[in-house]
């Protein structure tokens, strides 16, 4: 199966597309990783190369991590959160460079510990999501009346199809599942009449005031994706918490949550607070080596003893 890979960035959010892509190399994949970003391109990709691309982005660049796979860099021009963005991407890439295949959306703060094989298997089960630490939530959850009444009022009804919550880190769908998105966009777009403006999230990043019946619309494109799922008919594949290391069982793609990422946190000092390293910060070191190397040598060659020094100090001191 041909499958595509797409992720969005800016700023200092390269690194974890890095190991992203690192991960992807390790895990089997091979073909292309269309990198939305705004900003400059990182340094470490000084040597891409101009792309013909037709598509709604300022630019294309792509660049040859290894000979079976390149991460085509695209200058996307919105006023959107690139949070709130993924939809709309996803959505150009199928209409352009991504038509055929199957095409995944990952957060730059994810990386992948099961081989790629397992993926495609998944998605041939449906739209591929992952539930949320925050699931599960029950049919008449305020935040799911909340969605149930609002949509309702604008012409599109609801359903209730299970308790799970997902998260919008990872999305995966085949060709024939293009109208999930088309329902993920149009929650989006809706949305806005509620929340103001698309150019507002609630991240570590941005100031975001929680909106909505019972604040059910206080996490933007993971409450429009969830919408998506009620909105429309088409078969999804959920796998619980486990999927991106938010609890013990088998670990497909731990996801780095919060504000302090990998590549920033102090691990002595989040220990000394009772937060020892978490799954997805192993599982970010362990692939930020290469092929592509982001980080100083040192910081390569420290930050893991500082991690296993970190880990032995979690076992005295552990949040209440």
């Amino acid at each position: 199966m041909r499958s595509t890979v797409c992720t969005l960035f800016e700023g200092n959010y390269h690194h974890g597309v890095a190991a992203l892509t690192n991960s992807l190399h390790h895990a089997g994949f091979r073909g292309d990783v269309y990198a939305g970003y705004r900003g400059a391109l990182p340094a470490w990709a000084a040597g891409a190369t101009p792309l013909a691309l037709p598509g709604p982005w300022k630019s294309a660049h792509t660049f040859a991590v290894v000979p079976t796979l390149r991460i085509i860099f695209l200058a996307v021009d919105t006023p959107h959160h690139l949070t709130n963005h993924k939809p709309e991407f996803m959505l150009a890439l199928r209409g352009g460079p991504a038509a055929d295949g199957a095409l995944f959306y990952l957060d730059p703060d994810i990386v992948l510990v099961r081989p790629w094989r397992f993926f495609e298997d998944w998605v041939s089960c449906g739209v591929a999501l992952c539930e949320d630490l925050n699931s599960p939530l029950p049919e008449n959850h305020p935040r799911r009346v909340g969605w149930r009444r609002y949509y309702g009022e604008r012409g599109v009804p609801l359903r209730f199809r299970g308790c799970e919550y997902v998260n919008g880190g990872f999305v995966g769908v085949q060709p024939d599942h293009r109208a999930f998105l088309e329902y993920w966009k149009r929650a989006m777009d809706l949305m806005t009449e509620e929340i103001g403006s698309l150019s507002l999230a609630l991240t570590e990043n941005a100031r975001y005031k929680s909106t909505g019946f019972a604040d059910c619309f206080d996490r933007t494109d993971q409450d429009g994706l969830n919408v998506a799922i009620e909105g429309c008919d088409l078969p999804v594949s959920i796998i619980g918490q486990e999927a991106m290391a938010l609890k013990p069982g088998s670990w497909l793609m731990p996801h780095a949550l919060g504000a302090a990422k990998p590549w920033q946190r102090n691990y002595l000092r989040h220990a000394l607070g009772g937060e020892p390293p978490r799954p997805a910060d192993k599982a970010f070191w362990r692939f930020a080596r290469g092929p592509i190397a982001t980080l100083p040598a040192t910081t390569l060659l420290l930050k893991p003893a500082e991690m296993a020094f970190a880990a032995l100090l979690g076992r005295c001191y552990r949040r209440a």
